[in-house]
């Protein structure tokens, strides 16, 4: 109950509300201050059409501009069991052979979308690298090439553009099979193509020692304090003319602060080394 108030008892006072009828009654004298209110607070039914659904949500996805439909077409569900409704199932089957213009497209959207789910990248690089890939597409000059390597390059090249960087070998590990040459050479056949359809240079942002550190780190299980100093050392080597990959510059940093920290279990397990070598083949590449 809140107080409102009454043009009949001249006052605030108490009113109750009625969801049912959506009205506002004064609780003094039962004056309906307000009629048909609409109740904007979430609504958790289920309105699935099976007793078993317990999903609440009610609408479909957002719209995506990169679809000629906007991503809102109408799709017919497919019949539950053998014995399912003929009507549905035979709409189902007209509407499988009609020609749909975006069906490569929502397919290239959904791979982009696990790759990315599975490197744990944010919406806005998933999103770029859709953009970046519609572009290409749309030069219809992609048949015959590796799609799988096609793809991890526009996700690479989001990664890049949006400073969220990750090696060509973190974006391998997720392409489905794609060789890291196949990115490598896929990344650069899709910038040319851009620059020429742009004609400009395309931005690819800057790489920094700083944007790996952090996740290196992580994977080598180094303790709060070990990630605190090597991030102090790679901020320090920005100001210096160090002529080095960002990953050389890295993986160096890790191992000079493992070496000087007092807990030795990292270099004891030889763990950290099969890392850096890893990381210092990526950045010769």
């Amino acid at each position: 109950m809140a107080d409102v108030y009454c043009s009949d008892c001249k006052k605030n006072t108490e009113v109750v509300f009625d969801h049912s009828a959506g009205d506002t009654v004064c609780s003094e004298c039962g004056l309906v201050l307000e009629a048909h209110s609409i109740d904007e607070t979430s609504e958790w039914r289920t309105f699935a059409n099976e007793s078993g659904d317990n999903d609440p949500v009610r609408v479909g996805g957002p719209a995506n501009p990169l679809l000629t439909d906007g991503g809102l077409s109408t799709v017919i569900s497919k019949p539950n069991g053998a014995s399912g409704d003929f009507l549905s199932s035979s709409l189902g089957r007209w509407q499988n052979r009609g020609s749909n213009p975006d069906r490569s497209l929502i397919v290239a959207f959904k791979t982009i979308a696990t790759m990315s789910d599975r490197l744990g990248l944010v919406a806005t690089i998933k999103d770029r690298a859709n953009e970046i890939y519609k572009k290409v597409e749309d030069q219809k000059s992609i048949k015959g090439r590796n799609q799988d390597a096609i793809l991890a390059a526009c996700l690479y090249i989001a990664c890049r553009q949006e400073d969220k960087p990750r090696t060509v070998k973190e974006i391998c590990s997720v392409a489905n099979g794609a060789t890291k040459k196949e990115i490598g050479r896929a990344k650069e056949y899709i910038v040319k193509l851009l620059e020429v359809e742009m004609g400009q240079s395309m931005e690819m942002g800057t790489i920094h020692a700083g944007d790996f550190l952090r996740r290196f780190c992580s994977h080598l299980g180094m303790n709060n304090q070990a990630v605190k100093a090597a991030q102090e050392a790679v901020q320090k080597s920005e100001e210096l003319d160090i002529r080095r990959s960002p990953i050389s510059v890295a993986a160096a940093v890790i191992y000079m602060i493992t070496q000087l920290s007092d807990d030795k279990k990292l270099l004891r397990g030889s763990k950290i080394k099969p890392y850096l070598l890893s990381w210092e083949r990526e950045a010769s590449k």
